[in-house]
């Protein structure tokens, strides 16, 4: 028999899937952003409420409640075309000139040279530009041209183990499939991600955690619905630090392959070397991963004219992160710092976590540093694409620390809200600091929680001495 618990777990999950199948309709994000915030913030409450009940349901039926919870949710991202980014025309198109024979970093999407490629939904022409996202390139005199990608005067920025993605996507999807096999794709993975977490809690924490990844509403909305590539980095990394806990050197060479996907993974190898006292172990880890960077990068080093890091250290110049002035980036170190000063206590203070990380970390629970490190690195250059927060939800259901989730709802908050039409910088700035301050007092708790059981343990706050233990027999 089902108990209460798992009963009214499941009737919260019904009501977040249907909750995120009606967001996902939405297509309002140009048109009537704080319409849609407020679908977004019926979901995180809804989701909540159901990670919260399932806490106290039996262990027995949460297993199979988060697993099939995982496959419903994110079937809910499937109902509709991407509606918040359009990152997977970039990948689309990435696949079809990879397909084509053509190194994806040679071309910017308008460069004539690639004129033949270009179809008409990826590159509309006419009426069917007149949408606000729609970017305008050369075309012949007396028409108008445009494509649904993003920044096509510039060159690709995706690392080449999701570039081999976008190849494997393109070459097995039928004609006409557009952007389905990419969502399609994210809803595999992502559930596998779940299945890979479920795994790993079943003996070394509690299943049940799962749900914090296989629940979160970032999980359809991004990772299916939006089709980010983040979402097989997050799959590559959760593999690769489970991993590492027996195996060093196929650990490291996951979180390399995580890396080479998205490079944000590259925050995990500090918890990867958590407790790590030889520096021969330590390169067990670290040059595996780094061997598995450098040679997924080689194939397109062969073929590619130009450098195959893309527009990379232009996006870093577009999103402020080298700019100590950027409105956007730093916004609780601009709260209490000169804006001149927040590059370097970036620098100071993500060099004292992994130290502290690498030092003082659990070698069995490599998981843990990982998301201090990561979490850390959130809340001091504040991203604004909630995308990014997929890694940190994984995380957080591996380390059944909930409370870091307010992280990834911050950077949902300020992106969702971007064309509100309201001071997005505030708007980010708060819920930033609201997760910050959630932080600090999950780790309070804890805290009193774990010095209260110590004080137990030893006996303390007790009149009488501590008789002696039993013998064993």
């Amino acid at each position: 028999m089902f108990s209460l618990r798992t009963l009214v777990s499941g009737l919260l999950l019904a009501a977040l899937a249907t909750t995120l199948a009606l967001t996902v309709r939405q297509d309002t994000y140009f048109a009537d952003s704080p319409v849609l915030a407020w679908w977004y913030a019926a979901c995180w409450l809804l989701f909540a409420a159901a990670a919260f009940c399932l806490r106290k349901a039996p262990v027995r039926h949460s297993v199979a409640l988060v697993l099939g919870g995982s496959v419903v949710i994110a079937a809910t991202g499937l109902l509709a075309p991407p509606r918040t980014s359009s990152d997977a025309y970039r990948y689309a198109w990435d696949g079809r000139v990879q397909a084509a024979g053509i190194s994806p970093y040679d071309h910017t999407p308008k460069d004539p040279a690639l004129a033949p490629l270009r179809d008409p939904w990826l590159f509309p022409t006419g009426a069917d530009c007149a949408a606000a996202e729609r970017a305008r390139i050369p075309g012949p005199p007396g028409q108008v041209h445009c494509t649904r990608i993003n920044r096509p005067g510039v060159h690709t920025i995706y690392p080449p183990v999701a570039e081999g993605y976008f190849l494997l996507v393109h070459g097995l999807s039928p004609d006409g499939a557009r952007l389905r096999p990419l969502q399609i794709g994210g809803a595999a993975l992502s559930v596998g991600v779940t299945g890979a977490l479920l795994m790993v809690l079943r003996r070394r924490g509690d299943p049940r955690d799962a749900a914090y990844w296989a629940w979160c509403p970032a999980v359809p909305l991004e990772a299916v619905n939006n089709a980010h590539a983040d979402v097989l980095g997050v799959l590559l990394g959760v593999a690769g630090l489970a991993v590492v806990v027996r195996r060093r050197a196929a650990g490291g060479a996951l979180l390399g392959a995580a890396t080479a996907t998205k490079l944000l993974p590259a925050l995990l190898v500090p918890g990867a070397l958590s407790g790590v006292r030889r520096v021969r172990d330590a390169a067990a880890v670290v040059l595996p991963a780094a061997a598995v960077v450098v040679l997924s990068y080689v194939p397109y080093l062969l073929v590619s004219d130009g450098s195959v890091l893309g527009y990379l250290s232009g996006y870093v110049d577009e999103e402020g992160y080298g700019d100590a002035s950027a409105r956007n980036r730093y916004a609780l170190l601009r709260l209490v710092l000169p804006d001149d000063w927040s590059v370097a206590a970036v620098a100071v203070g993500m060099l004292c976590v992994v130290t502290y990380v690498v030092v003082r970390g659990d070698p069995e629970r490599p998981w843990h540093g990982s998301l201090l490190v990561t979490g850390t690195a959130f809340l001091l250059l504040t991203p604004g694409y909630s995308w990014y927060a997929l890694l940190l939800v994984a995380l957080v259901a591996l380390d059944g620390r909930p409370e870091w989730l307010t992280v990834a709802a911050a950077g949902a908050a300020k992106y969702v809200t971007a064309q509100s039409g309201g001071d997005g910088d505030v708007i980010g700035t708060t819920a930033y600091a609201v997760a910050a301050c959630a932080v600090l007092a999950g780790c309070a708790v804890r805290s009193r929680r774990s010095s209260g059981r110590r004080r137990h343990r030893t006996g303390a706050g007790s009149t009488e001495p501590a008789l002696p233990a039993a013998p064993s027999r």
